[in-house]
This record gives structure tokens, C-alpha cells and sequence, in this order.
């Protein structure tokens, strides 16, 4: 993949997971979420960094999928012997 298809992917990534972390967290307290029924014990900056990398790891994959199913067949089925 080059610099450019990496980006393309990426960028919009992390403006979608800003975008879910401001509406999740605008409905959602950290500080309220259990885990099995018990507190999960961690800060509230640790359960938003930990959301947003979630968030960011989710919308990149669907990126991925969205540059490997525009890709040309002809690209993907090279053969390097």
C-alpha cells in the first residue's frame, strides 16, 4: 500500500472516531459502565482513550475493506514467481 492509500484510509478513520467519541460520551459516563456487574475500574481519560482506539481501529477496518473491494482484480491477482 502507498503513503497516499494509507492516508486515505487513516484520516477519514480518526474524524469518524472523534465524531463517535463526542456522541457516545455526550450520552455515556465513564464512570457509570460495569463490566459484569462490577465498576471496570478505570479512570474516565482511560476509558476515552481506550474507546477512541476503538473507535479509530473500527472505522480504519471498514476503510480497508473499502480500498481492497475498489481495487482492480487485475492489481490483487498479480502473480510474482
Amino acid at each position: 500500500m502507498t503513503k497516499q492509500s494509507w492516508m486515505s484510509m487513516l484520516w477519514p478513520a480518526f474524524l469518524l472516531a472523534c465524531v463517535m467519541e463526542l456522541l457516545v460520551f455526550a450520552l455515556v459516563d465513564p464512570a457509570d459502565l460495569h463490566w459484569r456487574g462490577e465498576s471496570i475500574g478505570l479512570s474516565r481519560q482511560a476509558v476515552y482513550t481506550a474507546a477512541f482506539f476503538v473507535f479509530w481501529l473500527t472505522a480504519a477496518g471498514a476503510a480497508a475493506l473499502t480500498l481492497l473491494l475498489n481495487t482492480p482484480s487485475a492489481r490483487i491477482n498479480i502473480r510474482e514467481d
